[in-house]
Formats: C-alpha cells, sequence, structure tokens
C-alpha cells in the first residue's frame, strides 16, 4: 500500500500536478499582456513616476518604451486576447485560466527560480513539490512521487529548485535524463539477472537497517526507500520510457520525436507519469531570458514549447485526467515594458527583468476556465487589479490538493516552517 503521512485538510480538487516552468521569464507584455499604449509610446522614455525607486542590472530607468512584437488577438468564447506566437495555446484558451496580475519579490533568476518553487530565495527549503509528497504521501510505490523534466539547458536555481531542503530525503525531486535509461544504473549490468539484484539488495538493507537501529539517521531510512524503488524502478522505468504504445496522433498533436529528447516529449512523460501516480512532476524548459532580440527569442521558445504545452492540456482533458490534474504554466518573474538595447554588450530590441508584473496560465485541476484574472497598468509596469504573489500561488496549488497551506508545517531548528513561510492567500477568485 503507498505510504500517506497524513489526510488531506479539506477535499481535494487535484490529486497531481504538472509544473511547465519557463525558465528564464517569458515576456508578458509580448504573449498575454496586450498594451496598445506601448506601441503608441514606443521609444519614449517611461515616465520616472511610474518606474519610482527601481533599479535595473542592464538598462536605464528611463529606457525607451518597447511596443509588443508580435499581434494579439482574441480567441475562444471568452475572448481571451493572445499572441500570434502561441497559436496552439490560442485554440484551448477555454480551458484555462489566464493570471496577468503575478508579482514577486525577487530580481534575479537564481533566487526568483528558487523562490517560485520553494518559497524562499535562498537554496535549503523544500520545494513545493517535496512539500506536497510530505503533506499527502505517495500514490505509487513502483516510481518517484516527485519527478523532475528538463530540456533547453539546466536552470539558473538549479537542484534548489527541487530540493527536499530540511525534510527527509526521500521527499526530494528525481531527476530524470532526456535519453536512454530515466537514471543511471536502473538497467543491470551484463550477467546480473533479477534475482541476483533482489538478494543484493535485501543484504544491502539489512545492513542499512541494523545501522539505523543504532544511529537513527533519517538519511540512512531515505537510502533504504531509494534502494527498494530503484528496484521495482526496473521494471517500470522502461515502460513508462517506451512511447511504442502511444498513437501516432498523439505524438503528433505534442510534435514528439520518440527517439529525441524535447519538451515535447517531456510534457508526455509528464502526462504518462501522473497516469501512474506520480504526485508532482516539474517540466522546466530554458531558454526565455530574452535581453536582446525578444522577437527572434519568443519565436524560438514558442516553437519548442507551444504545441506541446497545449496539447498536454488536450491530452488530459479527452483522457478524462484534467478534472483532478492541476497544470500550471510560467516563468520566475516578467520583462520591461522599457527596450533593452546596450552596444557593449551587443543587446538590441530586449527586455530586462521586471518582478512587478508577469502572467502565468493554469488548468484544472478546480481551477476556472475561460478566465482572466488581473490587470496591469496601461504600460504593463504595476498590477492595477487582483495582485496575485507567488506565495499566493503556492497557497493556491496546495489548497486545490486539500491541503491548507498554514497547516502545512514541519518543526526545524525549534519552529514550524511552511511553504509560504508567514504570507499568502488562497486566490479564491481562481477556483471553479
Amino acid at each position: 500500500m503507498p505510504h500517506i503521512l497524513s489526510a488531506p485538510h479539506h477535499l481535494a480538487k487535484a490529486k497531481s500536478v504538472i509544473f511547465l516552468f519557463m525558465a528564464g521569464a517569458p515576456s508578458q507584455l509580448d504573449l498575454f499582456d496586450f498594451k496598445p499604449k506601448l506601441s503608441q509610446l514606443e521609444g519614449q522614455p517611461i515616465p520616472a513616476s511610474v518606474v519610482g525607486d527601481q533599479r535595473y542590472a542592464f538598462i536605464n530607468p528611463d529606457a525607451g518604451l518597447l511596443g509588443p512584437r508580435f499581434e494579439f488577438r482574441k480567441h475562444g468564447k471568452c475572448g481571451a486576447e493572445l499572441s500570434s506566437a502561441l497559436p496552439y495555446l490560442s485554440d484551448i484558451v477555454d480551458d484555462i485560466a489566464i493570471v496577468k496580475g503575478m508579482h514577486t519579490d525577487q530580481f534575479n533568476h537564481a533566487p526568483a527560480q528558487i523562490f517560485m518553487n520553494s518559497g524562499s530565495p535562498l537554496p535549503g527549503r523544500p520545494s513545493m513539490g517535496s512539500w506536497v509528497v510530505y503533506g499527502l504521501g505517495a500514490e505509487t510505490r513502483d516510481l518517484p512521487s516527485f519527478v523532475v523534466l528538463s530540456s533547453g539547458g539546466g536552470t539558473s536555481g538549479g537542484s534548489a529548485n527541487w530540493s527536499n531542503g530540511f525534510l527527509p530525503g526521500k521527499f526530494a525531486g528525481v531527476p530524470f535524463r532526456n535519453a536512454g535509461d530515466p537514471i543511471l544504473f536502473v538497467s543491470n549490468p551484463p550477467g546480473v539477472d533479477q534475482e541476483a539484484q533482489a538478494e543484493t539488495i535485501s543484504l544491502v538493507n539489512t545492513l542499512n537497517r541494523q545501522r539505523y537501529d543504532l544511529l537513527h539517521d533519517p538519511q540512512i531510512e531515505t537510502r533504504i526507500e531509494n534502494y527498494e524503488t530503484a528496484f521495482r524502478m526496473q521494471s517500470r522505468a522502461p515502460e513508462l520510457m517506451d512511447l511504442s504504445s502511444e498513437s501516432l496522433h498523439t505524438l503528433e498533436m505534442y510534435g514528439v520525436d520518440p527517439n529525441e529528447g524535447s519538451f515535447a516529449r517531456n510534457c508526455l512523460l509528464a502526462r504518462r507519469l501522473v497516469e501512474r501516480g506520480v504526485r508532482f512532476v516539474n517540466v522546466y524548459h530554458r531558454g526565455w531570458d530574452h535581453h536582446s532580440d525578444v522577437r527572434g527569442g519568443l519565436r524560438k521558445e514558442c516553437a519548442a514549447t507551444d504545441r506541446a504545452s497545449a496539447a498536454l492540456v488536450r491530452d488530459l482533458k479527452q483522457r478524462g485526467m484534467l478534472d483532478d490534474t492541476l497544470v500550471v504554466w510560467g516563468g520566475e518573474f516578467g520583462r520591461t515594458p522599457m527596450v533593452e538595447s546596450t552596444a557593449a554588450l551587443a543587446r538590441v530590441d530586449g527586455r530586462d527583468h521586471h518582478p512587478q508584473a508577469f502572467t502565468m496560465w493554469l488548468a484544472g485541476g478546480g481551477i476556472k476556465s475561460g478566465f482572466a484574472l488581473g490587470k496591469t497598468d496601461d504600460l504593463g509596469f504595476h498590477v492595477v487589479d487582483n495582485p496575485v504573489h507567488v506565495h499566493d500561488l503556492q497557497a493556491t496549488v496546495l489548497n486545490q490538493l486539500g491541503l491548507d497551506h498554514q497547516r502545512l508545517t514541519y518543526r526545524y531548528q525549534g519552529r514550524d516552517f511552511r511553504l509560504t513561510d508567514v504570507h499568502g492567500r488562497v486566490v479564491s477568485e481562481l477556483l471553479a
């Protein structure tokens, strides 16, 4: 039977989460948050009264404004305005909730990514997936309950984004590789059959348990569980990674080449993981840090991600899985309404980091569909209606899983910690 640490605090709407994390920070002004005034005033300096005391790493506070680089149109029954760079998402806009009022406390990539994933800008705190598995336990014994997939290179925050922090090691995210065995050495070497492997692990675990009884070191307990999970994965992992059972229609819908690692393949694997009882899946895609040529950069990354992101929602829905799977899409912060053009760095027509306002979207898991929440000012600089802080998003994700973010705590160094620290509210406006 799966090991459950505690029952949910209240009735859950979702049982699993797929977080599509766009590392580097997509430009909300070119994808989701249409601001015609930026085009009207393009090249003119942004008023000092708007910027306030905000300082920037690569541009002056009075840098010229930059209009949206793509055409926007209304889509779906809800009439949401989306960029032409997102043609596939435009087709499923009635199935998602767009949150335009996101804001964060962090300005640089690594701390902002860690903050989004763990509730703290400093490494060492448990990630959201770790908190979820700690609170709800596992639904599968044959696979890790918290899996990490990545494409486009590593993230600035590194493994701190999926760390267990001060929680026991068994709650850490488990990164899967893009090619070959998902985890190194999951396959037996030549000459070692399953019976020999089972006897080896049994002996090692016996020794580990004796050591644990002596020291009560939680890392030893984690090691025991990892050996056992790895042994069960030897039969389960090959089936998971083998996409030959997927129809040609499904592969084409995602845009997947089964033999190549990609964001599209990871999205399909994410569906297969939650289908097999995995509780939390982080899908990271790096490449969104467009300090120069924001148009070209977005065209490239949207081509790599838009089709598969929309396909994941569509696939979950047609399989009856969207109701209890929460999909979250977004990056660590937004991009400036002002242009970044720095001759010394060979940067032209880019955007700098912008923590005051950015956009994310959610689907399924008891979230309203065909809905937009939040509004920014005419220049897209500040949130002026329905702001949603990073801690609010985290509280809402936990809420949909049946967890109260104020009650999900772990005592460490003399005090109770939680994902949202002493902040956060459930964004009731998003709930269906």
